[in-house]
């Protein structure tokens, strides 16, 4: 079985109780250790004497007290983060330890004579430490997160995810609502709409008799008292701190699966699996050990497990560079979707303060309307009424209200068609100023969106990095001669560098391979993607386009033109190569967005036919029948420079060029005009390779603007 990695919300709800009895602890030093992204709090309690508590965020996220044994060494020279912490910790008192609602985050507030500080742990996701002072503002965080839905970042309000459901705290009709939401099966409900996840989702549905498959509408009104009743118990339990926790174990066999098999001395190989707060009947029959309390049974688990990870038939294994590089490569991936949703944010808000300002004395009147009535202490519910019975005599101000909120005191209009929310107490100037002001706000997060994504992208480097060292050091094992052989060209360093070429066919429109090996063409204007489709479009290719106007035909193509047609199972990450490709050289990259989406098709779902009525333009093409779609696809393009085979200059998606090219720079959406970044790209070019007379020939300022999406552009490393 897999081993357990993580908390879960029903572990942190048996913490929260059991780490109250440290309250009145004080902070004696704060420790970080980066490389595992742990949070080590070194605390003294009168009773107990030196307390250990860790905090990890990484591959595995867990947050409780340790063992003093179990802690690793201190670090040599401590990180600024960890100097922050002593610095608004040391001396300071453990006040408040909280499970923020059912959610896996975790809140440690600290009081000092000169201030409150509050330490977050979000023990899900990517996983992340935020320190809070007293007003609740960022102070520092391991991971700057600026996403639509919530920031995390220095010098801004900490953002709690949407609070989650809790179902420990529901009343019955409550729970019963909730369920009923759900479309599904019983046991993802349990797991995801209340919040159990999926181990205690099938744990309650074993506790409560009940089928784990059964519909959520098939369910009797017996089975939902059963399932609340023993939720309400679970609960209870946690909150009394009534636990009785396991540590669960496998038998491990020779291969290193499950099995009944013995060690040397006749005892069964046991490895541990997961640790609970409560003895499950899932794992009824399992072998575990008891603990008094949840905090120890964890510290074993974890610690143990840790060990066990590190060490497999005495070799270190390698570390997981691949996992950490895909979380690096998808933190930035969402840093660029917030960009592209602050900047379509803040265009939204501008346009409403200028639809104001457009419809000054409709607005005005509205506004006007509405004070006077409360001047005359009319009631928010008869000044909506009258402008109800004013829209239906077709009174234009009237027509554009769509509501009133008596709370808040505003007015929403509908204006042009667009929804406009403006404070009735204020003018027309002040409301379109206060929107204006909204738009600078919403950039101003863009901008800590845009650095956020540079330090990302200097730890993807840097796990890159690392990853290179191991490797170069397995390397090392092999004989001299062999490295030698193997040691590939450094065409950089190379003083003369023989150019050679091949013309192909699919050179007149853009083009690149997939990682894969696989051809991608698209079409420059009207006339190439009328071509593409005509001649080259076959069956067992992949028609792709962007969901976006002014973007080129995209075919992946599975045979060559002289080769007889044939179906292909395209590996998904040619799948994902051709939808960038169609993203990056439509009309998302021309306006300035970092991230769009694609669709695909096969080549009898496109068809020069309109349907009856419409017209197709020139290049266009109808798409019938279902669609996959590829959402909030990176807008991104690599370009560069060959040297092996042939030598020239190549671009693309990044993934598909960077394994390709002796040297690649990778671009996005910015400032620079095409001819202009096209110029820049062959100065860093040259700069690199130091035979820069094979850059001239090869990779012209013109050869490279070939490559280059339509719009503004900089180099990403900028």
């Amino acid at each position: 079985m897999d081993h357990k990695r993580e908390l879960t919300s029903v572990d942190l709800a048996a913490l929260e109780g059991e780490l109250a009895g440290y309250e009145g602890a004080k902070l004696d030093k704060a420790y970080l250790y980066p490389e595992d992204d742990l949070v080590r709090l070194k605390l003294r309690d009168f009773d107990r004497g030196r307390v250990e508590f860790v905090i990890e965020v990484g591959d595995v996220k867990r947050a409780h007290v340790a063992d003093a044994a179990h802690v690793p060494d201190a670090p040599g020279r401590p990180p600024d983060f960890a100097m922050m912490l002593r610095n608004r910790l040391s001396g300071a008192d453990l006040v408040r330890v909280e499970q923020f609602e059912f959610d896996r985050i975790i809140e440690l507030e600290f009081d000092r004579e000169d201030g409150s500080t509050t330490i977050v742990a979000e023990l899900f996701g990517d996983g992340n430490v935020a320190v809070l002072d007293e007003h609740g503002e960022v102070i520092d965080c391991l991971e700057t997160v600026r996403l639509k839905s919530r920031t995390v970042a220095p010098g801004t309000p900490y953002e709690f995810p949407s609070a989650r459901f809790n179902p420990l705290t529901v009343g019955y009709e409550g729970f019963v609502a909730r369920i009923e939401e759900s479309d599904s099966d019983l046991v993802r409900t349990l797991a995801t709409q209340l919040n159990f996840g999926g181990l205690y989702g099938e744990e309650l549905c074993t506790r409560a008799g009940i089928d784990y498959n059964v519909a959520v509408g098939e369910l009797t009104d017996d089975q939902f008292q059963r399932l609340y009743d023993i939720v309400d118990e679970l609960g209870t339990r946690l909150r009394e701190g009534n636990v009785d926790p396991r540590v669960y174990y496998e038998t491990v066999g020779e291969d290193g699966g499950e099995s009944d098999g013995a060690d040397g001395d006749g005892e069964p190989d046991r490895r541990r699996v997961d640790v609970t707060p409560l003895p499950l009947e899932e794992y009824e029959g399992r072998y575990s050990e008891t603990f008094t309390e949840f905090n120890p049974a964890l510290d074993d688990y974890f610690y143990n497990f840790e060990r066990e990870e590190e060490v497999e038939g005495g070799e270190t294994q390698r570390p997981d560079f691949e996992a950490e590089i895909e979380k690096q490569k998808r933190i930035i991936q969402q840093q660029e979707q917030a960009i592209g949703d602050f900047e379509d944010d803040a265009e939204a808000e501008r346009e409403k303060a200028e639809l104001l300002y457009a419809h000054y004395d409709l607005v005005d009147e509205v506004l006007s309307t509405v004070r006077a009535a409360r001047e005359d202490d009319v009631a928010w519910d008869e000044i909506e009424a009258k402008f109800d019975e004013g829209a239906e005599r077709g009174i234009p101000a009237a027509e554009a209200v769509v509501s009133l909120d008596g709370s808040e005191g505003t007015v929403t209009l509908d204006i042009d068609g667009t929804r406009v929310t403006v404070d009735a107490a204020e003018g027309v100037e002040v409301n379109a100023d206060e929107l204006y002001k909204e738009a600078k706000r919403i950039e101003e997060k863009k901008e800590g969106a845009l650095a956020a994504i540079e330090d990302t992208r200097e730890d993807l480097e840097a796990v890159k990095q690392r990853r290179d060292e191991w490797e170069k050091e397995d390397d090392e094992g092999g004989s001299a001669s062999e490295a030698d052989a193997d040691e590939p060209t450094d065409w950089l360093a190379e003083a003369s560098i023989p150019t050679r070429s091949t013309e192909h066919w699919y050179e007149q429109f853009r083009w690149f391979h997939t990682s894969d090996g696989f051809l991608v063409i698209g079409g420059r204007d009207a006339d190439d993607n009328e071509e593409l489709v005509q001649k080259y479009l076959e069956r067992g290719d992949k028609f792709f386009h962007a969901q976006a106007h002014g973007g080129p035909v995209t075919v992946l193509k599975a045979t060559g033109p002289s080769e007889p047609a044939k179906e292909v199972d395209f590996p998904q990450s040619s799948l994902d190569q051709a939808a960038q490709f169609a993203v990056s050289y439509s009309s998302v990259w021309k306006d300035g967005r970092f991230a769009g989406d694609a669709y695909m098709v096969d080549p009898d779902q496109v068809s020069k036919t309109p349907e009856s009525g419409e017209y197709l333009e020139k290049g266009g093409f109808a798409v019938r029948g279902d669609r996959t779609y590829f959402e909030d696809t990176p807008a991104g393009v690599g370009v560069g420079i060959t040297c092996e085979d042939e030598t020239r200059v190549i671009g693309g998606p990044p993934a598909a060029i960077e394994g390709q090219a002796a040297t690649t720079i990778v671009v996005e959406p910015g400032q620079y005009a095409q001819n202009d970044i096209a110029k820049r790209l062959y100065r860093e070019f040259r700069s690199r390779f130091a035979d820069e007379s094979f850059v001239r020939k090869v990779a012209s300022p013109d050869q490279i603007q070939e490559f280059l999406p339509p719009g503004g552009s900089r180099m990403v490393d900028e």
